[in-house]
């Protein structure tokens, strides 16, 4: 989860990135790569590490941000730009994609055997 700011219009929106997928906010494509959230028993923190690039109209896309931002610390690791803010809300899913895996290849894993 993402939110983005267009500083000309004052428009704040919540922006789901799902990993892997490319999506819009004004001029601006972000592609979320992964994201990391701590267990709860830590400190609470997510991070994304993220591609933001810039697409006008008849120009080739111009890369704005690649690297990590942490929802803690969004002015750590910010994206420049005159027009846009975006930055890191939470990580969403982790827990579901952790239980998704069948018991089953979690003991062969760990084990080193196949069933």
């Amino acid at each position: 989860m993402l939110q983005g700011l267009d500083k000309v219009t004052a428009r704040v929106l919540t922006i789901e990135a799902p990993i892997g997928e490319v999506v819009t906010f004004g001029a601006l494509e972000i592609i979320a790569r992964t994201c990391d959230k701590r267990p709860p028993e830590e400190t609470p923190e997510s991070a994304a590490f993220l591609d933001i690039w810039e697409v006008r109209q008849g120009e080739p896309a111009t890369s704005l941000f690649r690297g990590w931002m942490f929802a803690s610390s969004p002015a750590l690791s910010a994206m420049e730009h005159p027009v846009y803010d975006v930055w890191v809300l939470d990580c969403r899913n982790s827990a579901s994609n952790a239980s998704s895996t069948p018991p089953d290849a979690d003991a062969s894993s760990s084990t080193g055997k196949t069933p």
